[in-house]
């Protein structure tokens, strides 16, 4: 096989560890009796690995080991911890397993990058494709659970979440023995204590600011998406539960489209506008989800705007922040938003959509605790309207748009 065709490969079981057990992270720990505080405490861990991530990885792990054996040992021992996960049932045994698993699985979608990027010939130009490895292994991984869960699955069903990442992190463990040496990094001036306060210090500029903490908002609301969607797909609009990952992975098959599109209109509609639309692509997710949720073709149609939500806004950050950003503070500035996508957004969306819920449940006929969806999804909804509103009247980037498409 090409390095390309490897690196593919090795993005497709990096992202399937993860799309094994998120969609339905929330649900089953509802199944297994955990209070919305507990609940909230588990979602936060994928948080305080995603800050310990960050740092350990760019300071210490990328400059001491060869990548493909840090991945190997990273995914052997959090494959372990995924077991322990599956087959704790009750509240610190759970809680402790699976943030093991975090701080073991974070650091390696860093790694995974750097893999990829250290044996590219030309990263501009094919990174894009590997990476899109990712997104066909978190849609794959989807498919094992019409078969493993049933149409109301138990704990004894669920805990397949959990033990399928852990089949999959045990094969890319092995597998990364096999991907090309990447050395250890020497340290670099966009790596060090300095580049991260350089960084810092751009949120003093006012289109700099402006977006930070739009990104905050747009990423307590894509977190938030994770948390909901499952429970409401099952619950309210009555999908299967052995079918409600094949519905919401819709969304990564219209993440790929949408990302094959992206340069071009980046370079037509500008960074503004191109985000603007991203983030009303929530907006009129959670609209459809609180109004029209006795329409199931509706429901499941809504969810290709995933690709719309992702690309237009995340990818885009990360692309403006590549072009735009001083050279020197570049990794670390990505670093800092990547904290805000991955850690602080899930941290809050872990807090709030669980209280939420439970504040807005009540009893239902047959005596079990029924959400108010419309009210729920009203928040997002309004979260969304003001970040669009934020960048639509306060964002003043110093480029209208790319003078390219850029590569994606």
């Amino acid at each position: 096989m090409s390095v390309k065709t490897r690196l593919f490969i090795m993005m497709v079981l990096q992202l399937a560890v993860w799309g094994a057990w998120a969609p339905k992270l929330f649900p089953y720990m509802g199944l297994l009796g955990f209070t919305p505080w507990q609940q909230s405490l588990v979602g936060s861990s994928w948080g305080v690995a995603a800050l310990a991530g960050i740092f350990f990885s760019n300071q210490f792990a990328d400059r001491t080991f060869a990548a493909e054996r840090f991945l190997a040992a990273s995914h052997l021992l959090g494959g372990v911890a995924l077991v322990v996960t599956a087959f704790a049932t009750t509240f610190w045994p759970f809680f402790l397993g699976y943030l093991v698993f975090s701080l073991l699985y974070v650091p390696t979608l860093s790694v995974t990058n750097a893999i990829a990027f250290a044996n590219l010939k030309d990263p501009a130009r094919d990174f894009g494709v590997v990476r899109m490895g990712g997104t066909v292994g978190w849609m794959l991984v989807s498919w094992p659970f019409v078969f493993l869960l049933a149409g109301a699955a138990d704990v004894e069903h669920m805990r397949w979440i959990f033990l399928v990442a852990a089949l999959v992190s045990f094969a890319l463990a092995a597998y990364s023995l096999t991907l090309p040496h990447t050395p250890p990094k020497k340290a670099e001036a966009g790596l060090d204590a300095l580049a991260w306060r350089r960084a810092l210090g751009l949120l003093a500029t006012p289109f700099v600011a402006v977006l930070f903490i739009v990104t905050f908002i747009d990423s307590v609301i894509h977190n938030g998406y994770f948390v909901m969607a499952d429970a409401f797909l099952t619950n309210r609009v009555g999908i299967a539960g052995n079918l409600s990952m094949i519905v919401l992975s819709l969304g990564q098959l219209a993440e790929i489209g949408t990302m094959l599109v992206l340069g071009p209109v980046l370079v037509k509609l500008g960074w503004k506008v191109t985000m603007i639309v991203g983030v009303l692509g929530h907006a009129a997710r959670f609209a459809v989800f609180a109004f029209m949720a006795d329409s199931v073709p509706v429901i499941i149609s809504v969810q290709l705007l995933h690709g719309v939500c992702y690309a237009f806004f995340f990818a885009t950050v990360y692309i403006f922040v590549d072009a735009v950003f001083p050279k020197d503070v570049r990794a670390s500035a990505q670093g800092l938003f990547n904290l805000l996508i991955l850690g602080v957004g899930n941290v809050v969306a872990s807090f709030l959509f669980p209280a939420l819920s439970a504040r807005l449940s009540a009893p239902g006929p047959d005596g079990t605790p029924a959400v108010d969806y419309t009210s729920l999804f009203l928040v997002p909804t309004g979260m969304a309207l003001v970040a669009a509103l934020l960048l639509a009247f306060a964002f003043k980037p110093p480029e209208r748009a790319p003078s390219e498409a850029p590569v994606t």
